[in-house]
């Protein structure tokens, strides 16, 4: 798909920019810049030994220089640089083709489903009181079984609502999803099949997983025959079923022939097979070659974990014996479940009723009293900041704390004068934070022109040290608080997310369901006197529980967490169970808190709790699959204290394969954590569990 127009040429600026949104010019622009990158034919292990902070300082070096000032470098360090940005770009936009191709497939299927839901109520007129006409309609009929048909039923429902209702009790759901497919392949045939079979060519699909090799051998069956114009697959050849065509749609794609043979439709497999592929992709059941992000899962684990298992279980204070961690854990189950038990009958605000096949009540507290100094405080920083301009606020700051000097140059030396470069800096920050842009900044400002404030952009402004800043400021925030006005320093947070609309253009671009419209998550983790201790974009319907996670691990500021407030959105069982194994103790506010239930430690041991039996689970807690798993569930929580994968890509290979033993595992630990919560949520379960 080589473009032989100059202004379409893929130029190096064209490769440093995303693949915009999800769409057939996207994916086909992203296979030309990959394809340009591999015609350089850069060794896959060129650069793997790099430590990754070193690589990615040369990339940023390397996008944030003019191509003059790269033409102009020493041949080593030119090549250098565009070595590190061409491999390490190589590995993005692999990345960002499995992205397309996830949210394209998904696509397909949700705008055949809103047009043919369109189409219906088009068509289908709702009938209202469909059950009293149609009980005056057999009332009419058996008063009169030798009445003209005419005569008796159209006395009761003239002929014009009867052909409505026919038509709603008519289409039913079998024709829906004989539609909707009708649309996808539609979809599929006319726009995307030439451009997801251009993607096929360049990617290159593996997986550990024997279960999930029946969609390899289906991508290579539809590959070997792309180009041709054949309807069917021939007779002669084995194409993969099981595994591959989800049941409701065999009887679109198998069809037989004249002499009642089976035969299989190409375009009709061929949509079943990407849909196979993303369910599988999304799990990292099928990984990616190339790819970082969809690498082969093994590589997500440290490398050295076997040989320094008892540092790694010492950092995470966790015992080496999973007989030792599994006898803390049942103590401290019993003692909570004892303990809310023998604590029940006294308590007013807590009570466990039969209702609903158990259900836990508990009573709102009362509003504690504004403290009596507050509203004079507010009232003295009106007075004495009554109109302060935010651009005074943030030179201030950084009059105090220097959070400036943060920020270096990606080149290898400064040549303007640092008090020059810290001004810039304070402009491009107003302007970018503001969304003022750096024009307009520019304007109101004789002395410095757009190309300093763009040169300052490209080479001092970027995620580390805009989050380097961020630290800063807020380490001094929490060293400088008055002691006798905030209080003593506490060791918890709150963390939360907030909808902010986007076109549709950037990828992270989504629809939300709760909030509805389009657009990006801010996830924030806060402390308890309100200052921001980290802040993460991310899509709409990626985990909570992974952002949460993340900030928790990498928020790189001074604070002490220990414990972290979340809505019912930011919890679930797998995410108690890696706070606890990473020493943070989830605490959660259920907005479904009635229906909750607690878990027994053992089989028998529900009699030891009478005034919980309404709300106690059916089944016991699975210590063998703990202990089976104990090794491999602190391997992964090294991972994400390590950083080896991200968070969101461990938590999405658990959550699209329950059946994963390490997933049971942690679920099973995830609900003990949870019943030592739910008992008593201002004890700590991680102290609780170590004595």
């Amino acid at each position: 798909m080589e473009s032989n127009d100059p202004s379409e040429a893929i130029t190096f600026r064209k490769l440093t920019l995303g693949p915009g949104r999800a769409c057939k010019e996207s994916l086909l622009l992203e296979i030309r810049k990959l394809k340009t990158i591999r015609h350089l034919e850069l060794p896959a292990d060129l650069l793997s030994h790099v430590p990754t902070k070193m690589l990615k300082r040369y990339r940023m070096r390397a996008v944030s220089e003019e191509l003059r000032e790269l033409r102009r470098h020493q041949p080593p360090v030119r090549y250098s640089l565009f070595a590190a940005f061409f491999w390490s770009r190589a590995q993005e936009i692999t990345d960002s083709l499995v992205e397309l191709l996830i949210t394209i497939v998904h696509n397909i299927r949700i705008r055949s489903e809103r047009k043919v839901e369109r189409e219906l109520l088009h068509e289908v007129k709702r009938v209202r009181g469909k059950r009293d006409l149609l009980v005056q309609l057999l009332e009419a009929t058996l008063g009169h079984p030798d009445g003209i048909i005419g005569e008796v039923l159209y006395s009761v429902v003239d002929p014009e609502t009867l052909l409505d209702l026919l038509k709603e009790l008519k289409y039913t759901q079998l024709v829906y999803k004989e539609k909707v497919y009708v649309k996808m392949r539609a979809s599929y045939s006319q726009s995307y099949r030439r451009a997801l079979a251009d993607l096929l060519e360049i990617l290159t699909f593996r997986s550990n997983n024997e279960i999930h090799r029946p969609v390899l051998a289906a991508l290579k069956l539809v590959k070997q025959y792309i180009g041709t114009n054949q309807k069917y697959f021939p007779v002669t050849d084995e194409v993969p079923i099981e595994g591959v065509i989800r049941p409701m749609w065999r009887e679109t794609v198998l069809e037989t022939d004249p002499q009642g043979r089976p035969r299989v439709n190409r375009i009709n497999y061929e949509i079943c097979v990407f849909h196979a592929l993303r369910d599988q992709l999304r799990c990292k059941e099928i990984w990616v070659v190339g790819a970082d992000r969809y690498r082969n899962p093994e590589e997500d684990l440290p490398d050295d974990f076997e040989a320094r298992r008892q540092e790694h279980y010492h950092t995470l204070q966790q015992p080496l014996d999973a007989d030792a961690f599994i006898a803390q854990m049942k103590k401290a189950q019993h003692a909570a479940l004892s303990q809310l038990n023998q604590g029940l009958p006294r308590n007013k605000k807590v009570a466990v009723t039969p209702h609903k096949g158990g259900w836990i009540s508990v009573s709102p507290l009362e509003a504690q009293p504004e403290p009596k100094q507050l509203s004079r405080l507010k009232q003295e920083i009106a007075r004495r900041w009554w109109m302060v301009k935010l651009i005074d606020l943030l030179k201030e700051a950084d009059l105090r704390v220097g959070f400036t000097d943060a920020f270096q140059s990606l080149a290898t030396h400064e040549r303007l004068d640092r008090k020059v470069i810290q001004k810039r800096l304070l402009l491009c920050l107003y302007g970018l934070g503001t969304n003022m842009g750096l024009k307009r900044v520019a304007a109101g400002n004789p002395d410095v022109t757009y190309k300093d404030l763009l040169y300052i952009k490209r080479k001092f402004i970027h995620r580390d040290n805009v989050k380097g800043a961020i630290a800063e400021v807020v380490n001094h925030i929490l060293k400088e608080r008055l002691e006798e006005v905030w209080g003593e320093a506490t060791t918890s947070c709150a963390s939360d997310s907030k909808k902010f609309g986007a076109w549709d253009q950037n990828l992270m671009t989504e629809w939300h369901i709760r909030y509805r419209g389009r657009g990006v998550m801010v996830y924030w983790h806060v402390e308890e006197k309100s200052a921001c201790i980290y802040s993460q974009l991310k899509t709409c319907s990626s985990s909570e529980v992974a952002a949460m996670i993340e900030g928790l691990l990498r928020h790189c500021t001074d604070k002490d967490v220990e414990k972290n407030y979340v809505d019912t959105h930011g919890q679930s069982e797998v995410a108690f169970a890696f706070c606890h194994l990473l020493n943070f103790q989830l605490m959660p506010r259920f907005k479904n808190i009635g229906s909750q239930r607690l878990y027994k430690p053992e089989a028998g041991s529900a009699e030891a709790y009478p005034n919980l039996q309404p709300v106690l689970a059916k089944n016991p807690i699975r210590w063998d699959l703990i202990w089976h798993q104990y090794d491999q569930m602190v391997k992964y929580a090294t991972a994400l204290r390590l950083g080896t994968a991200e968070t969101e890509a461990i938590l999405k290979r658990f959550q699209q394969n329950r059946s994963h033993p390490t997933y049971q595992a942690l679920s099973e630990l995830g609900k003990v954590v949870k019943t030592i919560f739910t008992c008593n949520p201002k004890k700590s379960a991680v102290k609780s569990t170590k004595g």
